[in-house]
């Protein structure tokens, strides 16, 4: 069993930036891909960003490209999610997960989720 725990959400305006955290306990994260999802009230749960166990690939929704980034530090068994120039748009819960096959931009194949965290952006 791998815990996740998501930090770092809060209230930002446009343009600014936060750096979300996907903390793991129980096991070490190393050996899974983790993707970030997120949903938006009344809307359906969104593919954001992932990250191979590896740390070499990574994925990202068009919606975020050039914005934000994804990285991890597997000492710390800790994945990362950046995101800077922020809009309002990406204003949602935001959830991590892992997944011990491959690493997927679908929601469904990960195996473990975390409870979220929630980011407000403000116009």
């Amino acid at each position: 069993q791998v815990q996740l725990v998501e930090s770092g959400g809060g209230l930002v305006q446009a343009g600014g930036s936060l750096r979300l955290s996907c903390a793991a306990s129980g096991r070490t994260l190393r050996s899974y891909a983790v993707g970030w999802f997120r949903q938006a009230p009344g809307k359906e749960r969104d593919f954001v960003a992932a990250i191979s166990w590896s740390g070499i690939s990574t994925y990202f929704a068009d919606s975020v490209k050039g914005r934000f980034t994804i990285s991890r530090d597997n000492a710390k068994n800790t994945v990362y999610l950046q995101m800077n120039s922020l809009k309002p748009e990406d204003t949602a819960v935001y959830y991590c997960a892992a997944d011990s096959i491959a690493t997927t931009t679908y929601d469904y194949e990960y195996e473990y989720w975390g409870q979220g965290t929630q980011v407000t952006v403000s116009s």
